[in-house]
């Protein structure tokens, strides 16, 4: 009996010295994150068109990590996918290879404007420059219309060519399928 309660408060110090380690160092979103990417790859999680024609609002301006701007005004007539994420959040960091992976895809028909909500910019370049991705990395310049309110991160839009926002995606999804590449590719 004593034996087997030794072992029960080990295996609880263990756990908690592990839990405990990985958020105080930081790591626990991206292992979080790791997890999630697992259920990602099964495709349970899929983006879906919108039923309603929103028209998307083009009046957003902004910065990359170097502190170029871009104004979204200048893709107007083109299709572009739109990404709301942070660093803090699991899901987010669980689709980023994903979108990725379309990114290399698609991107010469498609324009990315994957944009951090982080506050402190720093860790959002950190983030990237450790990660390598492909695509650019923005921050809002100017404030967000309605039409990119969302309480969810990760959120993804998808405008199409007439300026109709095709996809409203809150929360994470597999964007790398072919059936997505085909319907980007078709926009």
């Amino acid at each position: 009996m004593a034996k087997s309660i030794k072992r029960e408060v080990i295996e609880w110090a263990a756990f908690f010295l592990i839990g405990g380690g990985l958020y105080f160092t930081g790591y626990h979103t991206e292992v979080i994150g790791t997890l999630q990417r697992i259920v990602l790859s099964t495709g349970i999680f899929q983006p879906a068109e919108n039923e309603a024609n929103v028209l998307a609002d083009y009046d957003l301006v902004l910065e990359d990590l170097e502190g170029n701007t871009l104004d979204l005004a200048d893709w107007k007539g083109k299709p572009i996918f739109l990404n709301f994420w942070a660093t803090w959040c699991p899901p987010c960091i669980a689709e980023m290879p994903d979108i990725n992976k379309l990114y290399q895809s698609v991107n010469k028909e498609v324009h990315f404007a994957i944009i951090s909500v982080d506050e402190d910019r720093e860790k959002a370049k950190a983030f990237a420059k450790r990660k390598d991705f492909d695509f650019s990395i923005y921050f809002p310049k100017s404030r967000l219309s309605k039409a990119y309110e969302s309480t969810t991160i990760p959120t993804t839009y998808v405008i199409d060519t007439k300026g109709h926002i095709v996809i409203s995606q809150r929360g994470m999804a597999k964007y790398s399928s072919d059936a997505f590449i085909t319907y980007l590719r078709g926009l």
